[in-house]
């Protein structure tokens, strides 16, 4: 007899449907043979998927098995098809009614015992089904909750092989997995981290609102201990709520590299990504034989954080140009191109020079003028120019460490960041862009027009610098950010030399 069902297939973050086939036919000798371009984990499957049928109480086929994972150029390296190839050989040997294949389709892996265990993807995996008229799909116990979040689709959530055939056989019935988008936020949304936490630095909380209401990368440069990573930690804090979509996107990366927590539906808090300076080229941006996404993916709506930015590889940072400007990241390999989602914040920092305290009024900096240069130079100016905020961060003093009062906290920076976006939502109502900090050019020349008196400074500034044309649009950019956070329709003077002041350690450092 011959089986059908479908399932489906990881590539990058999109699933894929593949229809699994199954013929048993007599034959002198028992043989199962996979076809379709199935990889180990796929292969070895079949011993697993036997022994699970037996130890479930079914029958073994002992005949000539074809089991066939179409389409065939697709290369299968996932342990999802464990469940619908079982379901598979007990419908081609007359042990399961296949009425119900047509309208569900299965994933997961099965344990020796019959116990179904969690995939990766399973949220995407239901989005596809979905998109393929499905009436629903049968998910590992694990996964239902994250693949519940798709409407318009039931999701079965099943933790043994017998439940499958008692639900596709008709004598057991599963109820679909509810979803409530109230109760998953009461129980996943809000931080524990708060801006009353950083003593001080209230000139760097105002670059941060800054940084954050525009959607601005962001580079601190200042002596240890002065607060970097705090502010850093804290900014995903006074950003907007992830919108539903937002949301889903973000939820879908982390399902599909299996990061998402046990019984997690959704990802309701904006990622923080912060990965150790050893961090290869394919770890950050994306990579390996089959595409997987990197960092400035598992960010995406969210905060990627690069701390000690000089002890980077420099060219593990010139691969993140190309995706800062675009927001996404295209990987190409021989079986096909995979576009990965990377709209995010950078956040970098860095110390002064290669001891750490050139500046500082308290300790002596040792460095000599070319060890400084060469730690300075292992940024390159193309990456430095991306950044649209260079904030010099200085120590505290201790009388703002030892006071009792609290300072600003993310609630009311948050208030501010979600006014001037708002502002935006509305000046670029219709268009693909949202933030100031993603305008393109004629968008800058359209909403940041100055005048005669900001023309001039904007000039003088550019020359006493050195900026680049990139430059100069980024501090357009940023004038108009700080414009929108004083609710004014116009780029002032003002907010031209605050916006210029975030661009002084060009002559300072990088000069």
């Amino acid at each position: 007899m011959l089986a059908k069902l479908h399932t489906y297939s990881l590539f990058g973050i999109q699933a894929i449907p593949v229809e699994v086939e199954v013929d048993i036919s007599p034959g002198a000798m028992p043989k199962t043979i996979l076809v379709g371009l199935a990889e180990a984990a796929a292969r070895e499957s079949i011993h697993r998927i036997e022994r699970a049928l037996v130890n479930s109480g079914y029958h073994r086929p002992i005949d000539r098995i074809v089991i066939n994972l179409s389409p065939a150029e697709l290369p299968k390296e996932a342990s999802s098809f464990d469940l619908p190839t079982a379901l598979g050989l007990l419908a081609a040997s007359g042990q399961l009614p296949a009425d119900r294949f047509e309208q569900y389709s299965a994933v997961g892996e099965l344990a020796l015992e019959g116990t179904i265990r969690p995939v990766k993807g399973a949220l995407s995996m239901a989005i596809a089904a979905r998109e393929q008229k499905k009436r629903g799909l049968l998910v590992p116990l694990a996964n239902a909750q994250e693949a519940a979040v798709v409407e318009g689709i039931d999701i079965i959530p099943v933790g043994l092989l017998a439940e499958a055939v008692g639900f596709y056989s008709g004598q057991l019935d599963i109820e679909p997995v509810p979803f409530s988008w109230n109760e998953v936020q009461a129980k996943f949304g809000g931080y524990d981290i708060d801006y009353a936490d950083v003593k001080g630095q209230e000139m760097a909380k105002r670059a941060v609102v800054v940084a954050a209401a525009g959607g601005h990368h962001l580079l601190m440069i200042g002596s240890p201990g002065t607060g970097k990573t705090l502010l850093a930690q804290r900014l995903a804090t006074i950003l907007p709520d992830l919108s539903p979509g937002e949301s889903v996107e973000t939820t879908q990366i982390y399902s599909a590299v299996g990061q998402l927590a046990a019984g997690q539906s959704l990802l309701l808090q904006r990622p923080f990504r912060a990965p150790h300076h050893t961090v290869s080229e394919a770890g950050l941006v994306g990579g390996g034989s089959t595409p997987s996404p990197g960092e400035i993916s598992l960010a995406h709506h969210g905060v990627l954080f690069l701390d000690e930015l000089p002890e980077f590889n420099r060219r593990t940072l010139e691969v993140m140009r190309q995706p800062l400007e675009a927001g996404n990241v295209t990987i190409s390999r021989a079986i096909g191109s995979v576009t990965f989602p990377a709209n995010l914040m950078l956040v970098a920092a860095l110390n002064p020079c290669p001891c750490g305290y050139r500046g500082d009024p308290r300790r002596k900096c040792n460095c000599t003028p070319m060890q400084i240069e060469r730690y300075i130079g292992k940024i390159s100016g193309p990456l430095l120019d991306r950044i649209d905020i260079h904030l010099e961060v200085a120590p505290v003093p201790f009388r703002e460490l030892s006071d009792k009062t609290t300072g600003t906290n993310s609630a009311q920076m948050r208030t501010q960041v979600v006014a001037a976006r708002e502002a935006q939502r509305e000046r670029f109502k219709g268009e693909r862009t949202t933030l100031n900090g993603r305008m393109t050019p004629r968008q800058i020349r359209k909403h940041c027009q100055v005048d005669a008196a900001g023309e001039a400074l904007l000039e003088n500034a550019m020359e006493d610098m050195g900026l680049s044309a990139r430059a100069h649009d980024k501090i357009l950019r940023v004038a108009r950010t700080i414009a929108d956070l004083d609710q004014s329709d116009k780029i002032t003077s003002n907010h031209l030399h605050e916006a210029i002041n975030y661009r002084t350690l060009d002559r300072n450092y990088w000069a």
